[in-house]
């Protein structure tokens, strides 16, 4: 069982798009897909058209211990990819966590406890680099980071490394990044060009052939609860996707690609 943290500490790259997404491309090769909802917006359980009436169990108590992992997991509507939904009680979860001892591992005991049953855990993290986020980065064994292409991008993207090292060297050493994936890519923009350019000048090989392009489709499909592999597959942003997780999948280790 891999499991990925989606994070970026920068609201609106597209990271939970990213995550429902590649989510469904790999169910789709035959994997088994958790998809961990950690953010308090919930927006990755309505992407998949989870209402919030039908999260009788979150992430939130899962983190909380109230609940197992396999117990909260929920069918969704993909084949092959499971979700654990998020609900508004996860906002206060940071304040919570501060009273528990290795409030760092909560996520990480919880899905050492679980059954192991999936083959890929893809956690969306929440815009911010707190508690949330550090526990998702302490349970995953590697990072996927989506990165708009905006003239901030680089700034966000330091921060986030500062702290991936520091997650290495306190609580997990043995995460690594899996790829940076350059999101909402506009050809007419030169300076989309220009950012691009300079992430892969600064991180080479770490940073995905594969560009996600700025798609009106993408943008549609959480409103009908679908991920737009489902809504329209043949849109731009669809086969992006498709290519993407190809490429990802390359990148995860031996026993993962043979159960693809």
């Amino acid at each position: 069982m891999i499991c990925v943290a989606v994070a970026n500490q920068k609201g609106g790259v597209g990271k939970t798009t990213s995550a429902i997404n590649l989510g469904t491309a790999l169910a789709a090769t035959g994997l088994h897909v958790l998809l961990i909802d950690f953010d308090p917006q919930g927006n990755a359980s309505t992407g998949l058209g989870v209402s919030h009436g039908e999260r009788a169990w979150s992430s939130y108590h899962v983190l909380m211990g109230e609940v197992g992992v396999d117990q909260a997991v929920m069918q969704s509507r993909v084949p092959r990819l499971d979700l654990l939904p998020a609900t508004v009680d996860l906002s206060g979860a940071e304040i919570e966590l501060v009273d528990f001892e290795e409030r760092t591992h909560r996520l990480d005991r919880a899905m050492r406890a679980s059954s192991g049953q999936w083959d890929i855990v893809l956690i969306d993290c929440p815009p911010s680099l707190g508690l949330l986020t550090i526990n998702a980065m302490v349970a995953s064994h590697a990072l996927f980071v989506p990165l708009q292409c905006e003239f901030f991008a680089l700034e966000g993207l330091s921060q986030l490394l500062t702290t991936v090292e520091r997650i290495r060297a306190r609580f997990n050493p043995g995460l690594s990044i899996m790829g940076v994936a350059l999101t909402m890519y506009d050809r007419r923009n030169r300076l989309t060009d220009h950012v691009a350019a300079d992430v892969r000048a600064v991180l080479g090989g770490v940073v995905f052939e594969t560009v996600i392009p700025r798609n009106v489709r993408l943008s549609e499909a959480p409103s009908h609860g679908l991920p737009a592999l489902i809504y329209d597959h043949r849109c731009v942003g669809s086969q992006a996707y498709i290519a993407l997780a190809r490429e990802l999948i390359s990148r995860l280790p031996a026993a993962a690609k043979a159960a693809a």
